[in-house]
């Protein structure tokens, strides 16, 4: 076995998951709504799977899905994209990134990798060869700091991968941060991987800023987005990648090779659902804000001290504001076995010198579901 995957355990994911089903716990770990995403949109799916070719379609993706995805960020984020040349449609955000990195990173070339990190970025950038170099962020602020990228990046830098809202941290970076990496990509002649899948679930009135936007940035960005988390299908795998066209050809290159290409009829429905109006994801963030703050309320009048959840799905505790000493991941697994609870620990995303205070919850669920949660974690508070 090719010994990379050999010293490397299930994911954390699979793990509190496992748990969760074999204690029969509330499972607040693993990101996935309770829902089953909008009706038009799975409907959409249906009629194309009975109606529409199931052949394989073009590698590049559907073209209405293509158009949509331009059409969708011409929109939402005054992004101009040719869906000829710039965008790829692929079987989920992390093949997606896979593509990216396998067809950008040669061996010795080094990558800023900012962590907490989504855990398929280290394993694919150690499989083409890269040598990480990472940047920590600390709680509660988890900020980007000028001192943090001049340290990770060198000359010998070729590649920096952010993931903006930033999970598991649910943290939104600011324009000035975004600018300071920019500044940073630039000035060493790098190229960014811009992992925004949870571009639409921000709250409080913030706007998604992409860095592709930024001065310098058009043609050294692959921004990467996500149907199944735009529409809670997490599922369906449908993502896709926006670059300009020398590296949308370079890219297609490891595409074809991975997944090749993404079943028609949920390319489709996806392209359906990125024709909705404002209307639609106006509400939908409203909703997940409203159940963020059902779960954070009812957090803190238990006792429980709630870091700021500014996007995505989750929110996590300060176990050591909290009065908790205990290490994350033992703290983790006596509340699925103890109290009926799945959560996270963060440092699982780390590689190196991991933070071990902080827990992350989804409150991607129904009402019900988080309140069953909240009692039980009431309880051990009262414990």
């Amino acid at each position: 076995m090719n010994p990379l995957y050999a010293q490397m355990p299930a994911t954390i994911f699979e793990k509190m998951s496992a748990l969760a089903r074999e204690t029969g716990a509330i499972n607040l770990g693993q990101g996935f709504p309770d829902s089953n995403g909008p009706e038009d949109v799975v409907a959409a799916a249906a009629r194309a799977l009975s109606e529409q070719s199931n052949q394989y379609p073009p590698m590049a993706g559907l073209p209405v899905l293509r158009q949509a995805i331009a059409d969708h960020y011409r929109v939402h984020q005054a992004i101009d994209l040719d869906w000829q040349s710039e965008v790829t449609v692929t079987s989920g955000a992390t093949e997606a990134l896979a593509a990216a990195i396998f067809a950008l990173v040669s061996p010795g070339d080094e990558v800023v990798l900012i962590q907490p990190m989504y855990d398929a970025y280290l394993p694919l950038v150690l499989r083409a060869g890269g040598v990480p170099k990472l940047v920590k962020l600390q709680p509660p602020e988890w900020r980007l700091t000028e001192a943090a990228l001049a340290a990770a990046f060198s000359p010998r830098t070729r590649l920096a991968i952010l993931n903006n809202p930033l999970n598991p941290t649910a943290t939104v970076f600011s324009r000035a941060e975004l600018e300071l990496l920019a500044h940073y990509i630039v000035a060493h002649d790098a190229l960014l991987i811009s992992d925004e899948v949870w571009e639409h679930i921000v709250f409080d009135g913030q706007a998604h800023i992409p860095v592709m936007a930024m001065p310098g940035m058009r043609d050294r960005t692959v921004k990467i987005g996500s149907g199944g988390k735009i529409f809670s299908l997490t599922g369906w795998k449908v993502g896709w990648m926006c670059a300009a066209p020398a590296l949308t050809h370079a890219i297609s290159r490891a595409h074809q090779f991975l997944t090749f290409t993404t079943p028609p009829n949920l390319q489709a429905a996806v392209a359906h659902g990125l024709g909705k109006n404002m209307d639609y994801f106006v509400t939908m963030r409203a909703e997940f804000a409203r159940a963020r703050d059902r779960l954070s309320a009812g957090l803190s009048a238990a006792g429980w001290a709630v870091l700021p959840s500014a996007g995505t799905y989750f929110l996590s505790i300060d176990l050591a504001s909290s009065g908790v000493t205990l290490p994350d991941d033992q703290f983790c697994e006596q509340l699925v076995r103890e109290a009926g609870v799945a959560a996270i620990p963060v440092s699982a995303f780390y590689a190196d010198d991991p933070v071990r205070s902080v827990v992350r919850l989804c409150f991607a669920k129904k009402d019900d579901t988080l309140d069953g949660a909240i009692e039980r974690l009431r309880a051990v508070r009262q414990r």
